[in-house]
């Protein structure tokens, strides 16, 4: 017990209670810092924009692949699908916020922080941010369906946004499995293109399917630099993603597979249609893109590929739907 000498030369140093914990000099022990509240530029960063022409990709080229076959120009089927297809990308952001927050998966990151993970937003706030958007797209899938009599799309449409939410939500999400990959190649590249094919049409066409394969590889390309940027952090979390699975080096060859391999597709485009030439163009955002990709060792460089790739996407989709359309 320190005496009353020592009390007075050191006044400010505070007191030790029973439990062992240190008081302020009121006597009260010293706060935890204060975390900042959300703000509006954080729930747009939320967002993740940089990923939205991923949803607005398939899109376009759905709608081109359908011209091909003389299909009218339906805008507002157009529009509906162009909804749905965002506000799922969206709504999947907003869900990987929440759940991968929750499960302490983004303590490890060292990218830009998240809303739920930093503690900027309340987790039930972002998962209803996620759930509104869900909402949305199933409004607007709702409102085209019914309109074109095809009850069967709501099947498919509960399909993609249970496939959304589990991603990495749930006690055993399958994007921590290896299977992110599949889940974005499968949703964001084969059904948002056939599906804004068929909704126009009433039937998909060959151009959609190699369409949809094409732009579902660039879209698996974006995830792909993404997890090689977290592969550590996502190792020390549990988070087995695919880049996780079979390595560092690998994951970088695949990448460039992935984002290289939609140009040899572009090969039958340009034999039938001679514009589609000009959508060799995106290269010269795909080829940085595979060398920063396949050496970058910082994660601000794989952040540069990732934005390079998701561009290319959508310059990919405007040239080649440009050719089919027009």
């Amino acid at each position: 017990m320190a005496s009353p000498k020592q009390q007075r030369i050191a006044p400010n140093r505070g007191s030790v209670n029973r439990s062992g914990v240190r008081k302020s000099p009121a006597g009260k022990p010293p706060s935890a810092p204060k975390v900042r509240n959300a703000t509006a530029g954080d729930w747009v960063a939320g967002a993740r924009l940089r990923t939205l022409p991923l949803s607005i990709a398939p899109v376009a080229l759905g709608t081109a692949a359908a011209h091909t076959a003389l299909a009218p120009w339906a805008w507002w089927r157009i529009a509906l699908a162009l909804a749905v297809s965002v506000c799922l990308q969206i709504g999947v952001n907003y869900a990987n916020d929440y759940s991968d927050g929750v499960r302490g998966t983004d303590k490890f990151r060292l990218g830009p922080s998240r809303l739920t993970g930093s503690g900027a937003a309340k987790p039930r706030t972002v998962l209803t941010v996620a759930l509104v958007f869900f909402g949305f797209a199933a409004i607007a899938g709702a409102i085209l369906v019914v309109h074109i009599g095809q009850y069967w799309l709501f099947g498919v449409g509960a399909v993609c946004i249970v496939a959304a939410y589990f991603y990495t939500g749930g006690k055993r999400p399958y994007g921590y499995y290896g299977l992110g990959e599949l889940f974005v190649f499968v949703f964001f590249g084969l059904v948002a293109t056939l599906g804004t094919t068929f909704v126009q049409l009433g039937h998909v066409n060959l151009e959609s399917w190699l369409s949809g394969v094409a732009i579902g590889l660039i879209a698996c390309a974006v995830l792909m630099v993404n997890n090689i940027r977290d592969l550590p952090q996502d190792r020390l979390a549990g988070k087995r993603t695919l880049a996780v699975l079979i390595g560092n080096l690998p994951a970088r060859i695949v990448y460039v597979v992935m984002i290289l391999l939609p140009f040899v597709i572009l090969i039958y485009f340009v034999l039938l249609y001679p514009n589609a030439t000009y959508t060799y163009f995106a290269l010269f955002l795909a080829l940085p893109a595979a060398l920063i990709g396949l050496t970058g060792k910082t994660p601000q460089e794989l952040v540069l590929a990732l934005q390079l790739t998701s561009f290319a996407a959508l310059v990919y989709a405007i040239g080649l739907g440009w050719a089919l359309a027009f």
